[in-house]
């Protein structure tokens, strides 16, 4: 395994992580498509056999169930230090008016439940999983800023977001003498490029590294088109997926997904492979998270860090997209209301 730096920072990480959304007890949330602890342990044992250190979940994943069953594995198969946790917080985690949020209460409540929940008296990178509009941004990020200056977080993080709210951010927390985001955890894959048009250039400029959610498309780019939504993933996604993945885009989406299987049987590698290498190609790209639920997606992630796209390639690969619509910094409020308006008739809680 070939370690890189997360952004300007001098962590080392894996550039394959573990998307550890795919583990939760299944009656905690996710009963169609998580992995039980039972199903998980030896997925998480293979990957740092593999050399990977790299672990992202949620307190929110199968509500708190996700940390608890990486925190008890890594636990068991690793040295704490030799690993690097990343977690999130943001979404409700119990009821009542401060069960959710990036509020300094909120905040401190919850880096100590997913402590708790992780079985370690710190993480190495706590992000913000999007942006909290109910609360003033100094708050959240001078609160962060104390996490880190407890201990109880080396680094810090942020995920999908407007650029222009994640560039306010930045230059508040050097205003200030902030702990600093140090990476962005953001949507990016060969169907969904928009991030290419200003969040990628300022995580460039400012020196912060991308840590990739859904590289794969939701499968898409995993298997032929007419499978694309064969996974159980995928069929759970509904109008979600209809928002990340247009309809309206589906010439283009094809397009891609058969130049994927063409430059994969070229390589003689899987279609997982080839999207990942693209992806490894971008420098902006720290690691993409690979939802891993079974070995040989391990191991096809592996695999795509030897392999070498040529020039021909890219451009058979990049040249069918299309520009779409661009919902990343929008909340989950907003993100309902567009799913609403796209797709009319659709009850949404």
């Amino acid at each position: 395994m070939r370690y890189v730096k997360l952004g300007a920072t001098g962590l080392d990480v894996s550039p394959v992580a573990i998307g550890a959304m795919s583990y939760g007890e299944p009656d905690r949330g996710h009963p169609v498509w998580s992995l039980g602890e039972e199903q998980a342990r030896p997925l998480i044992k293979h990957a740092l056999e593999a050399g990977i250190n790299f672990f992202d979940t949620a307190n929110m994943y199968s509500n708190g169930s996700s940390e608890e069953i990486l925190g008890r594995a890594l636990k068991d198969f690793a040295d704490r230090d030799d690993v690097v946790i990343a977690t999130k917080l943001r979404h409700p985690m119990r009821p009542g008016p401060n069960g959710k949020g990036l509020s300094r209460k909120a905040i401190m409540a919850e880096i100590d439940h997913s402590l708790r929940r992780l079985g370690t008296d710190y993480v190495d990178l706590y992000q913000i999983h999007r942006n909290d509009h109910a609360t003033p941004l100094e708050e959240t990020l001078e609160a962060l800023s104390h996490l880190v200056t407890a201990g109880k977080v080396r680094y810090l993080g942020a995920s999908s977001m407007f650029a222009w709210e994640f560039a306010k951010a930045l230059h508040l927390q050097k205003q200030h003498g902030w702990a600093r985001f140090v990476s962005m955890q953001d949507h990016y894959n060969l169907l969904a490029r928009e991030e290419e048009r200003e969040m990628i250039p300022l995580c460039l400029d400012e020196g912060v590294g991308t840590i990739v959610w859904s590289p794969l498309a939701r499968g898409r780019l995993a298997r032929a088109w007419d499978d694309a939504k064969s996974t159980a993933r995928s069929g759970t996604d509904g109008a979600y997926a209809d928002l990340l993945y247009s309809p309206t885009e589906e010439a283009s989406n094809r397009a891609i997904v058969e130049a994927v299987g063409k430059v994969a049987a070229a390589h003689g590698v899987s279609r997982a492979a080839i999207a990942l290498a693209w992806l490894h190609r971008q420098p902006v790209v720290t690691a993409p998270l690979v939802g891993a639920g079974s070995v040989q997606q391990i191991d096809d992630a592996i695999a795509s860090l030897d392999v070498e796209l040529t020039d021909e390639d890219v451009r058979a690969l990049t040249a069918p997209y299309t520009p779409r619509y661009d919902w990343q910094g929008v909340s989950n409020e907003a993100t309902m209301a567009a799913i609403r308006a796209r797709v009319p008739g659709m009850a949404l809680a």
